[in-house]
């Protein structure tokens, strides 16, 4: 009977690449735990995030690659993960517990940023992953009414506590003041609160940290830029015309704070009607357009429906209140891309 060695399996999985990395899963080192007993083998796949968009296609190209190992007849194949990433800090030096931020923008209002963050939140949430959610559109915080959220803990040990909803914690101006209040701040006292809404909140040990920013490329933008090592940035748009011409300042902002683009989404992209055909109600094709135009990701289209809407209103995402439905399927499949293009920036590093 031939006998396995571990090197004999790391051989046989150094041959196995990771399509989006680029590399091999030794040289990765997303193996760990090998044991042999007689031909069974098993060891543990570590992915670069829970969300990894490719987990099923790895998993079964090493379990290919070592049942062709001589003398092997059975694999069992842990699945877990580690992202990567590394502790965000401040402009003066002082470090965060967050391996990812990632900030969400968009250059006008009304075109579902905040909808399209709080999904993508959750949705890493649901995958595995360790998530905030700082609302930082100040002028107009809808996180906590798309969350089903009404009030924060008390503060303990002088620090704010975050809420939490779907696995995700969150924290946001509209916690802290009346409904409908509204705030008639200069760039000193936002830059100030998003200072605090960084450093005195207790976020814990987080795998990705998504900013809300508001409409836009102002202050906050700024503050959040200024205040925070951020790992990317991602452009929210609407099909049509008007909207793309803004959201392309919002690209050209990330690109002047030298804040890498992971990518173009494109909400509200059609509606799909009973019998199945679909209405362009705001036109066809202007995000992949603006990607493309950009030379960024295009990471895809999320269909307009009566779902999101009411999930927003009622606190409860679509990927939560309907996971099966076109529209969360879709928020999946971008949540899934972003977390992908995360672990190639940050594994280019």
């Amino acid at each position: 009977m031939t006998q396995i060695t571990e090197k004999d399996i790391l051989s046989a999985l150094s041959r196995v690449m990771d399509p989006e990395l680029k590399k091999d899963l030794v040289s990765l080192d997303m193996i760990k735990d090998i044991h042999i007993q007689g031909s069974e083998v098993s060891f543990t796949l570590v992915l670069t995030t829970p969300a990894c968009p490719l987990k099923n296609y790895l998993q079964k190209s090493a379990q290919e690659a070592v049942l062709a190992v001589e003398g092997v007849s059975n694999v069992n194949i842990n699945l877990t993960a580690n992202v990567s990433g590394k502790p965000a800090q401040t402009d003066d030096k002082i470090i965060l517990p967050i391996k990812n931020s990632i900030a969400v923008s968009s250059g006008k209002g009304g075109v579902g940023k905040t909808t399209v963050a709080v999904n993508l939140a959750v949705s890493l949430a649901r995958s595995g992953a360790k998530v905030g959610l700082l609302d930082a559109d100040i002028y107009g915080p809808n996180v906590p009414t798309m969350m089903g959220i009404t009030a924060l803990p008390p503060v303990k040990d002088k620090k704010i506590i975050p809420a939490e909803a779907y696995g995700v914690k969150v924290i946001s101006i509209g916690f802290l003041v009346k409904e409908g209040q509204p705030l008639i701040w200069r760039g000193p006292l936002l830059h100030s609160t998003i200072r605090q809404f960084l450093v005195d909140v207790n976020w814990g040990d987080l795998d990705y940290l998504i900013i809300d920013l508001p409409p836009g490329t102002g202050d906050v933008q700024l503050s959040v830029a200024q205040n925070l090592t951020l790992t990317g940035g991602l452009v929210v748009t609407l099909p049509q015309k008007v909207s793309v011409e803004d959201a392309s300042r919002g690209l050209e902002m990330f690109n002047k704070l030298n804040i890498p683009i992971l990518g173009v989404i494109e909400n509200m992209s059609y509606l799909e009607l009973e019998d199945g055909t679909r209405m362009d109600i705001f036109g066809r094709g202007g995000g992949k357009t603006l990607a493309e135009r950009a030379g960024v990701p295009f990471l895809g289209e999320i269909p307009l429906t009566p779902a999101i809407r009411e999930g927003g209103d009622g606190g409860k995402p679509i990927v939560i209140a309907d996971p099966d439905s076109p529209a969360a399927k879709a928020l999946d499949e971008i949540t899934c891309s972003v977390a992908g293009k995360i672990s190639q920036l940050v594994l280019q590093e």
